[in-house]
């Protein structure tokens, strides 16, 4: 009876363990309530995993610009959004036109020895503000992650990636930023917010 006893108060604070864990991680990604918002800016990447891809399925909106990569691999961006705290987050989609199954080219993360340390990722990105004469990069937590979609391995032909960037807003006065992302065309986006 005590052994039964034991057993069971055992598997109920690996339970209560779990939830506790798993509280903290939703807080800590800032998702929560399942809605439509953009990445917050403290969430930071799993070593393991990678981050989640932004809530973006099912969204058959055109997209704001399409860049072109190898095989067939688009990079389309569906929405370039100021955030109050400062940050600009590029939410978009890999989808592979090819034939067959392409791998997400690693040269995506550039060639920074922190980002790259983090496996693959669109970390090399960069925003161009002509106008304003500056160069924008990839927003990092304090591990040095980048703040984007990780993790990115395969893509099968027809099949869609949610992915989001986040960089530091431009001023307001900067509505038309061109997006330059290793290994395909660049494109200008326009931002809103």
């Amino acid at each position: 009876m005590s052994m039964r006893f034991t057993e069971r108060a055992r598997r109920r604070m690996v339970a209560l363990t779990m939830a506790a864990g798993l509280a903290m991680a939703a807080v800590g990604c800032g998702g929560g309530g399942g809605d439509d918002k953009k990445p917050d800016t403290s969430a930071s990447a799993s070593k393991d995993r990678g981050s989640a891809p932004s809530a973006q399925e099912g969204k058959s909106e055109a997209p704001l610009a399409e860049l072109k990569g190898k095989d067939g691999l688009l990079l389309q961006i569906t929405s370039a959004q100021r955030d109050t705290g400062g940050f600009l987050t590029v939410n978009g989609q890999f989808k592979n036109d090819g034939s067959g199954s392409l791998v997400i080219p690693s040269a995506l993360r550039g060639d920074e020895t922190e980002i790259v340390k983090h496996g693959t990722s669109l970390g090399g990105a960069t925003l161009v503000d002509s106008k304003g004469k500056k160069r924008y990069y990839v927003l990092r937590d304090t591990d040095g992650r980048p703040l984007t979609t990780t993790g990115l391995t395969t893509i099968e032909s027809g099949q869609t990636i949610p992915v989001f960037v986040q960089f530091p807003a431009p001023p307001a006065s900067a509505t038309d930023v061109t997006l330059q992302v290793p290994t395909f065309s660049s494109s200008t986006i326009k931002i809103s917010g």
